[in-house]
């Protein structure tokens, strides 16, 4: 048990030397890479180890003599989460999800520190001991938080309410230019030339102008001609896969986007900005289809230089979905939108 402990502790105390590290920018936040495509188990495994070194740690303190109170080992646990999700994920996490994921963490510390009468109470006695003040110590304490948790508090409000008159630093491009080409799975995409291989007629060659006559302008609620259902299973070619995308689509992204393609899903307003709302004309009405698939692809930290701030959460898809599968998502999209891509010509 205790050579285990000590192995624990060991882990514990290289997690905190690299985190250090990485929070000083002695250590690069990619020296240990995050890889794609299995970036939320290396995370999860990387958790488990830093668990498993806290424990240790915190057994060792405790065999020592040195035992660390329990409000400050649930403290410090959450501090290290919310550094570990700014300093350690690259690239970077927007805020809006760094929010998202402290706030499930300190649920889940509160879990922790409140599973037992005694642990609760041993977590909450520094706290007690504060208010009650019975101590000079505490009661110093206690003055100095009446006083400086309103100024915090108010000058936080005060800051984030107060008009900023200054201009943006750069001018945010929100549609930057895309590279000439992506490279995603592998294979190399010229922008300018690629096309969506899923808009066929019903020989099952490429047809944009047959693609075309079956999307739906969007009016009045309508979005379906009579003959043009791609929920039909019947139905063959181009609907059939307009079909496939939806699924996709429901599957993935409406979470975010909305049922309605509009950028009201419910986790929406958990973003800052909130997704991309399709059915606004200043969206994928106005950009091609590959520029779509470049976007989709790469996720928001595809973006260039020219594109920040913009802070998008949206997750490079090319690491869940395959080209094919990313190629019908976006024909299922012009398609519920009643919109046409652009072109180059």
């Amino acid at each position: 048990m205790k050579a285990l402990m000590s192995l624990g502790a060991l882990i514990g105390v290289a997690g905190l030397l690299l985190l250090g590290g990485m929070i000083f920018d002695v250590i690069p936040s990619n020296t240990v890479r995050l890889v794609e495509g299995y970036m939320p188990m290396q995370m999860l495994f990387e958790f488990a180890c830093f668990v498993a070194g806290f424990a240790g740690l915190s057994y060792m303190m405790s065999a020592m003599g040195m035992a660390l109170p329990r409000f400050w080992q649930g403290i410090g646990f959450w501090a290290f989460v919310l550094l570990y999700l700014k300093f350690r994920v690259y690239p970077p996490i927007p805020f809006s999800v760094r929010a998202m994921y402290g706030t499930v963490s300190l649920v889940a510390v509160f879990m922790w520190v409140s599973a037992s009468e005694e642990d609760w109470k041993k977590f909450k006695q520094p706290i007690m001991n504060v208010l009650d003040a019975q101590t000079g110590m505490n009661r110093l304490l206690r003055y100095a938080y009446l006083v400086i948790l309103p100024i915090l508090i108010g000058g936080f409000s005060y800051n984030v309410m107060m008009p900023k008159s200054e201009e943006p630093i750069e001018l945010r491009t929100v549609h930057p230019a895309p590279p000439a080409s992506t490279k995603v799975h592998g294979k190399t995409y010229t922008l300018q030339t690629s096309q969506n291989p899923y808009r066929v007629n019903q020989e099952g060659k490429y047809d944009q102008e047959y693609t075309n006559a079956n999307i739906v302008e969007q009016g009045m609620g309508r979005l379906m001609k009579p003959n043009a259902n791609p929920w039909d299973d019947k139905n063959q070619g181009y609907l059939k896969y307009v079909r496939e995308g939806g699924e996709i689509f429901f599957q993935n992204c409406h979470f975010c986007h909305g049922d309605n393609l509009n950028g009201r899903g419910l986790h929406a307003f958990a973003f800052n900005p909130i997704p991309a709302n399709f059915t606004d004309p200043g969206t994928i009405a106005q950009l091609q289809e590959t520029f779509i698939f470049w976007r989709v692809s790469k996720g928001g930290i595809g973006l260039p230089n020219e594109g920040f701030p913009w802070a998008s959460v949206m997750p490079p898809w090319e690491q869940h979905l395959t080209v094919d599968e990313i190629w019908k998502v976006i024909l299922f999209e012009y398609w519920h939108t009643g919109y046409y891509p652009r072109t180059w010509d």
